[in-house]
């Protein structure tokens, strides 16, 4: 294990004070290597922004209160399906954290303590960036404002991640919201399933939640291109709910200037035809034509008529139930594998809608090497979603799964801010820092003074 201590030769390090040029905790590799994210998220959205950012080197330390054991100050620890099943619960951990907290640094501190407040303080100094989602002012109540935060460093980012931002009605500011909700809001909502009286369809993903984390993650970066270049910080505030209305198309420009609401179109799409899914004579494909040499391919392959009519995409959009009569004759007697070599032999964009069973057969998934094992603290080897997208230079990697709550106390506290062990030992006595390892139970929550064994520094 060979840690990164000479920092001055990265030039994101070297452009910092020499006063927090220490040695990092985690292996060097990334473009992101050599910046320091602290992450106080929940929630799906706050700890994906900071672990999409550690998937590329970022060294982010995920910051977790009590309790620090179940049911944990991080619901997305708790969320189904726990593992391993069957267990206690004090011994399962969340699928989504497993995927969601690889990559990170964990401490367990109470903020909200005097003395913690000192110590997050201290990583403030030492950090490049700061992701919450805490509902707007819940740090400035622990007498940590964002004002404060940026006395202490300057050069500082600051990321909040809310449901409605920190500012606007305050009405909304402060409500409770989760993924569904701001797709309500939003507008996207309204915008998916079948038409009425049939009522909007849900993604089947946390979409919003993973959406606003990337957003989240791009801002941060953002923020610290500018603070490289300035020496200053700043505050980012990013509402959840206006991150879907952003990937809204062109629906604002279509009320304000033609008065029109876009209602809801099932799998159809409202402009464009054809592109949308077919039936196959075992399952279900994509079948997308939406410029005019697409269609033309597509036409010409079918044997389906031309002129100005069947060539109008506004005609084909008025008339696509006769359109898709003739493509459905086609694609019902034929099989998925058929349609999809019939789509490469013809350059037509078909693809079969493949489930997670299919993608982990499928030959590109793992020529993109998108499926990766690593090995999780609690479940030991796991399988999950790789890394997205490739660099040619400094590639993402996998070094360790998700860390369970404080299991990098020593490592953070005694190495990164360099408090001496009877420092921590104060701490841990005063239950301002904590650790809870599920599998082995709260007889192995060991002092931050002792040693656990070694991280593995080990692409997956």
């Amino acid at each position: 294990m060979r840690l990164d201590r000479d920092r001055t030769r990265n030039p994101v390090s070297a452009a910092r004070p020499p006063s927090i040029r220490r040695a990092r905790a985690i292996p060097s590799y990334g473009p992101l290597r050599g910046i320091r994210v602290l992450d106080t998220g929940r929630m799906v959205a706050g700890p994906w922004a900071a672990t999409y950012l550690a998937d590329f080197g970022a060294e982010v330390i995920h910051v977790e209160g009590p309790p620090y054991g179940p049911p944990y100050a991080d619901p997305t620890r708790v969320l189904h399906p726990l593992l391993p099943e069957g267990a206690p619960p004090e011994d399962q951990v969340s699928e989504s954290w497993v995927q969601y907290g690889r990559n990170k640094l964990s401490l367990g501190l109470d903020v909200r303590h005097p003395l913690g407040k000192g110590v997050f303080l201290d990583l403030i100094a030492h950090s490049d960036i700061w992701i919450d989602s805490s509902r707007p002012g819940t740090f400035a109540r622990f007498g940590l404002s964002d004002r404060s935060l940026l006395r202490r460093n300057p050069r500082l980012v600051i990321v909040h991640l809310s449901g409605f931002g920190q500012t606007g009605d305050p009405r909304y500011i402060h409500r409770p919201s989760y993924d569904l909700i701001a797709q309500a809001f939003s507008g996207y909502l309204a915008s998916q399933g079948n038409p009425p009286p049939e009522p909007p369809m849900r993604t089947g993903t946390a979409i919003n939640d993973l959406v606003t984390g990337l957003a989240g993650a791009t801002s941060a970066v953002m923020a610290y291109v500018h603070a490289l270049r300035t020496g200053r910080g700043q505050v980012v505030d990013l509402a959840a709910s206006e991150t879907f209305f952003l990937m809204m198309e062109n629906m604002a420009l279509d009320f304000f200037t033609r008065g029109v609401v876009r209602g809801r179109h099932g799998n159809a799409h409202p402009r464009l035809h054809p592109y949308e899914i077919y039936p196959a004579r075992d399952g279900w494909i994509v079948l997308a034509a939406p410029t005019p040499t697409s269609w033309g391919k597509l036409r010409d392959a079918l044997g389906l008529p031309g002129g100005p009519q069947w060539d109008s995409m506004s005609w084909r959009v008025e008339n696509r139930a006769t359109v898709n009569e003739r493509i459905e004759a086609f694609t019902r007697a034929r099989t998925v594998a058929e349609l999809e070599e019939f789509g490469v032999t013809h350059d037509i964009a078909i693809s079969p809608i493949l489930t997670m069973a299919d993608i982990a057969r499928n030959p590109h998934y793992r020529a993109r090497r998108l499926l990766r094992s690593w090995t999780d603290p609690v479940l030991g080897r796991v399988t999950g979603a790789g890394i997205v997208p490739k660099f040619s230079r400094t590639p993402g990697r996998i070094w360790r799964g998700a860390p369970w709550v404080g299991q990098d106390n020593q490592r953070i506290l005694g190495r990164i801010l360099g408090y001496p062990s009877a420092r921590l030992r104060r701490l841990q006595e005063s239950g301002v820092i904590g650790s809870f390892r599920p599998g082995k139970g709260r007889r192995d929550a060991k002092a931050p003074g002792a040693k656990w064994p070694p991280a593995t520094f080990s692409e997956a």
